[in-house]
C-alpha cells in the first residue's frame, strides 16, 4: 500500500523554484527511503495536522530531489546509448536548480 502511494506520490507533476544555489548531488536511495518512511508513518495518522504539513513539504521536496536524480540518470544513459534508435537525443546537461 505505501509503495503505491509513493508511485502516485512521485508521479504528481511538481512546480519547480529557481533558487539559484547550486545543490550537491542526490543520493537517491537515501531520498525514496526517507520519502517512503514519512508516506507510511503519514498513512498511519502518526502526525498532527501542523506536523503532516511540514512531513508534507518534507516529502514534497524528496519526490523532487528524486525526480531530478532520475531526469539526470536518463539523460546520461541516453546519451551512452547514441542515437542506436535513431531518435534525436538533446546534448547532455545538467538540470537547472530546481
Amino acid at each position: 500500500m505505501a509503495a503505491k502511494a509513493v508511485e502516485n506520490f512521485v508521479k504528481r507533476p511538481q512546480r519547480v523554484a529557481k533558487t539559484g544555489k547550486k545543490e550537491p548531488p542526490v543520493d537517491f536511495e537515501a531520498a525514496m527511503s526517507e520519502l517512503e518512511s514519512l508516506v507510511e508513518k503519514m498513512e498511519q495518522g502518526e502526525f498532527t495536522l501542523a506536523d503532516s504539513i511540514k512531513q508534507f513539504e518534507r516529502g514534497m521536496e524528496l519526490s523532487r530531489m528524486c525526480q531530478k536524480a532520475l531526469r539526470v540518470a536518463e539523460q546520461k544513459v541516453l546519451k551512452l546509448a547514441g542515437d542506436r534508435d535513431k531518435e534525436a537525443l538533446e546534448e547532455f546537461k545538467l538540470p537547472d536548480h530546481d
